[in-house]
């Protein structure tokens, strides 16, 4: 059975991703500087998730269906530490309507 973040993307479409500037490109970091907009100093966004209905720059397909990151190896901080299956998740996919997935599965 396939990962169930291969299909789902729930996440990548309802948060605004701050991250920083050190995980850019830009500053020697490994996210590409043409999906992020630096916001100050010390912070930079992914592109497309600063809008009332976000979806990030990064995500390719379509949400519930089949949906990837186009850039996981390189993903920032934020997106590394968001677990599967959490209660975060679950809320999310709710969101985008999806079934919960169980805590601690992936």
């Amino acid at each position: 059975m396939p990962h169930p973040c291969l299909t789902c993307g729930a996440c990548c479409a309802s948060f605004r991703v701050d991250f920083s500037v050190y995980e850019s490109e830009i500053h020697g970091g490994r996210v590409p500087a043409s999906l992020a907009d630096e916001i100050n100093d010390s912070i930079c966004r992914m592109r497309g998730t600063d809008y009332a209905r976000p979806r990030c720059a990064a995500l390719t397909g379509t949400v519930g269906e089949k949906a990837a990151c186009g850039i996981y190896e390189w993903r920032p901080s934020p997106c590394r530490e968001f677990a599967a299956g959490s209660e975060a998740c679950n809320r999310v996919r709710q969101r985008h309507g999806l079934p919960a997935l169980e805590s601690g599965l992936y």
